[in-house]
């Protein structure tokens, strides 16, 4: 199983077919292809060897689809950049896993000087963008130009092909490692549900970086589908899009969801070629479903449940149960069924399978696992290796089977929190709540939102004396993690319920929140 493979396929089927488009920019898969083997030249003379890993902070763009596979092209390993972090948070990442080149455009070209101050491995800055190319950059279109196409490197299977950041349990991020096969089974997959048809035209709404995109890229390439990139997502700018590009397919998180479905013009523009409609990061609701269904009429729904870790898929919720009959027999609040060639268990605390009805956590085995956290050993350990069930992704989420089969994620075993389909961990948020100066302690937790799902919510006890506003906490926390990151709403106590041995008993923080819920977490 290698990327490339894909655009090769695509570039000789259909060389004249449209691969990409980004605004008025149109390119064929011949065309995409003699870029693609020109960057991936480009990046070797650049000095990157198989197996070095490249980041890209930018916006949706067609230069980021071809990244993609020029960087595989090359040998090399990608990451992509949270483009929502502070510029702490991405100077770690880009450390943390060797990243010496970095691609960025317009919109990220002003982080340059904080990146290469904060970065001890950032050497190389390619400008992607299409405005001038600053001072102390290499032009992306100029290494194009200028450097002779390359042969694919062939590397396939289990060699590393990205590096995905997610938030971290003890406060860092952690680079998730999947491989080729891993992409290129997960494409396979989402195309055999449906997800990818040849001749789809597929949007892509989500931010490029996050793995949900990707998920719906990889089954796009399987079947020689066309990427629109679109850059920055607003509501208008999507419906806008849709009826402009003719999309057939997207993939979006409940939150990006709502805010199209209630635009007041969505009413006016002709959506009737979307056919699929993807979403994941938490489940839909039914007053959401009935609007979005009577906006798009002629589409279809599919819920994605999974992780990075797992590139990303474990289970889907197929467009048959997005319907009248599913949601009577509660199917709608489900995370459906596990994929085809794709195992997933619920285990109590020992191992052991538990009976259906009974919540335990969600394991995973399928050939999309993750190869393991970068530079991270313990930490992969104790989701892979865990005996008696080595080998497979212990998510880290509270799930049942009903009698039929059908999976429902019912809470979270990690102290996470998913707000607008990004993963925020509580224990990161934690720490910058507590560096103010006012913050005795804290505990932070998710709690329903109709917008995000879930929201970031402290409860903070201030010290003696001290006072601080839950505007000014989050201005602070701002300046430390990414700004989805800080808390939106806050509560002041005067102290935290904890266990005998001291720990912090959030469970009792969330019931006030979650008890009209069939779920503890989005």
């Amino acid at each position: 199983m290698q990327l490339t493979q894909a655009l090769h396929r695509a570039a000789a089927a259909r060389p004249e077919g449209i691969a990409t488009i980004c605004g008025n920019r149109r390119r064929t898969f011949a065309e995409c292809r003699e870029r693609v083997a020109r960057l991936a030249g480009a990046l070797r003379a650049l000095g990157v060897s198989a197996g070095d890993r490249v980041g890209i902070l930018s916006l949706n763009t067609d230069r980021y689809i071809e990244a993609y596979m020029a960087i595989a092209w090359a040998g090399a390993v990608f990451n992509p950049v949270n483009t929502r972090w502070s510029g702490a948070e991405i100077a770690y990442s880009l450390d943390d896993c060797d990243t010496r080149v970095l691609l960025v455009d317009d919109a990220y070209a002003p982080m340059a000087a904080e990146l290469r101050q904060k970065s001890q491995s950032l050497a190389t800055l390619v400008h992607a963008g299409d405005g001038s190319t600053p001072e102390g950059m290499q032009s992306y279109e100029a290494l194009v130009a200028r450097h002779d196409p390359v042969p694919d490197a062939g590397r396939r299977g289990k060699d590393l092909a990205g590096v995905f950041y997610t938030g971290g349990t003890t406060g860092h991020p952690k680079g998730v490692m999947l491989s080729h096969e891993s992409f290129v089974y997960n494409g396979m997959l989402l195309a055999n549900e449906g997800m990818a048809r040849a001749g789809d035209i597929a949007l892509h709404a989500a931010p490029m970086f996050h793995i949900a995109d990707f998920c719906m890229a990889n089954a796009q390439w399987s079947v020689g589908g066309t990427h629109v990139a679109l850059q920055g997502f607003t509501p208008l700018g999507m419906l806008q899009a849709l009826q402009r590009d003719r999309i057939t397919v997207a993939v979006l998180v409940p939150t990006m969801l709502q805010m199209v479905v209630d635009h007041p013009e969505a009413p006016t523009f002709d959506l009737s070629s979307l056919r699929m409609l993807g979403y994941g990061g938490s489940p839909i609701s039914e007053a959401l479903l009935d609007r979005t269904q009577a906006l798009l009429p002629g589409a279809q729904f599919m819920q994605v449940y999974g992780m990075t870790e797992l590139a990303p898929t474990a289970s889907v919720l197929p467009p048959a149960l997005h319907t009248s009959a599913g949601r009577a027999a509660g199917r709608l609040r489900s995370a459906g069924l596990p994929c085809t060639g794709i195992s997933v268990r619920i285990v109590a605390p020992d191992g052991a399978d538990v009976p259906p009805g009974d919540v335990g956590e969600i394991i995973v085995r399928s050939p999309g696992v993750m190869l393991g956290y970068w530079g991270k050993p313990e930490e992969t350990a104790a989701a892979l290796a865990r005996a008696p069930n080595a080998g497979w992704m212990h998510t880290g989420d509270g799930g049942r089977f009903d009698e039929a089969g059908f999976l429902y994620v019912v809470d979270r075993v990690k102290d996470m929190i998913i707000s607008g389909g990004e993963n925020v961990y509580s224990v990161e948020v934690e720490q910058a709540v507590a560096r103010h100066p006012a913050v005795a302690t804290c505990a932070v937790i998710g709690v329903p939102d109709p917008q995000w799902g879930e929201r970031v919510h402290a409860v903070v006890v201030l010290k003696a004396g001290r006072e601080a506003t839950g505007d000014e906490i989050r201005e602070h926390c701002k300046t430390l993690i990414g700004g989805y990151k800080c808390p939106r709403s806050f509560e002041f106590v005067a102290a935290l319920p904890v266990t005998g041995a001291g720990k912090v008993l959030k469970r009792e923080l969330r019931k006030a929140y979650w008890k009209e819920t069939e779920r503890g977490v989005s």
